[in-house]
């Protein structure tokens, strides 16, 4: 079996795949090969498991930018992000975060907006990608802090963390997982979360809907396979997907990078899909945001 990732090694989808792959490929007595395509937010990845066989040898990691948001901002993709797939189980819900380097002489987000509106040259924001969560989370930020950011977009999280880490720009509003060694470790800090309550992992870290109220956005990561793939073997994969979280082994693993184990029917990672679709459709339109 092949899982498709549609990003760099090292992000969110890449190393909470790998997790989980490992783990359902042996129940499943199988080795499942991970294969990263990276590119344009997720769509030449995806675009790659669209038109794969379903026949349940290639699925694909899929995640709430390149199966949510790119669906509200491409207009000519050569795929349907609902109906040329078959979702099979969700893994995991993360928070997204708003960091900056440990070094930037502001201390919270009020600190923060009133350096951006300050300050005498443009700043930029980093995504890893156009049409990334973090790119619709951060414009979401935007609209409702009314501030001058300009988003450099990135091939994947990995070297746009990178990107604030070195001053090449100011901030992002990433996946916490990537983010979190960065945190604890000093080399950079967190102003807010984008969850409706504050995490566990940074209890002291207050909710970006603390000062902006309503304003919540939800990373996640799950395996998606190609419509057409039959029923006996989505019920397969995701009965072991299940088995999987259910185990101590993956919730410490993926508790360690600030995933919060999810799981559920078919049904219900497909339903999360259409309400990510239709809400990313209208903040795209209203904020007149495209990737084409």
């Amino acid at each position: 079996m092949t899982w498709v990732i549609p990003s760099p090694p090292g992000d969110g989808s890449d190393s909470i795949g790998r997790l989980l792959a490992d783990k359902v490929g042996k129940a499943l007595g199988q080795t499942i090969v991970i294969q990263n395509k990276p590119g344009a937010g997720g769509v030449i990845g995806s675009e790659s498991v669209a038109n794969a066989k379903p026949d349940g040898y290639t699925m694909i990691v899929g995640n709430a930018g390149s199966h949510g948001i790119n669906a509200a901002i491409y207009s000519k993709l050569r795929y349907d992000v609902v109906k040329s797939f078959r979702p099979v189980g969700l893994f995991c819900t993360a928070a997204n975060v708003l960091a900056v380097r440990q070094d930037l002489p502001v201390s919270n987000l009020k600190e923060f907006v009133t350096y951006i509106k300050n300050s005498k040259t443009s700043l930029n924001y980093a995504s890893g990608g156009i049409g990334s969560s973090a790119h619709l989370s951060a414009e979401l930020f935007k609209s409702l802090a009314n501030v001058p950011l300009v988003h450099i977009p990135y091939r994947g999280a990995t070297p746009a963390v990178q990107a604030v880490l070195s001053d090449e720009v100011v901030t992002m509003i990433g996946n916490l997982p990537p983010w979190l060694s960065q945190i604890k470790s000093g080399k950079a800090k967190a102003l807010a979360v984008t969850t409706r309550e504050r995490v566990p992992e940074l209890p002291d870290v207050p909710t970006l809907a603390e000062t902006y109220p309503g304003f919540e956005t939800v990373a996640w990561f799950g395996l998606l396979a190609p419509a057409g793939t039959p029923n006996e073997i989505i019920e397969s994969v995701n009965k072991q997907i299940n088995v999987a979280l259910a185990s101590a082994e993956i919730q410490e693993r993926l508790k360690a990078v600030s995933c919060a184990p999810a799981g559920g029917t078919p049904e219900e990672f497909a339903a999360r899909i259409r309400n990510d679709v239709s809400r990313w459709t209208k903040l795209a339109q209203e904020k007149n945001i495209k990737a084409d």
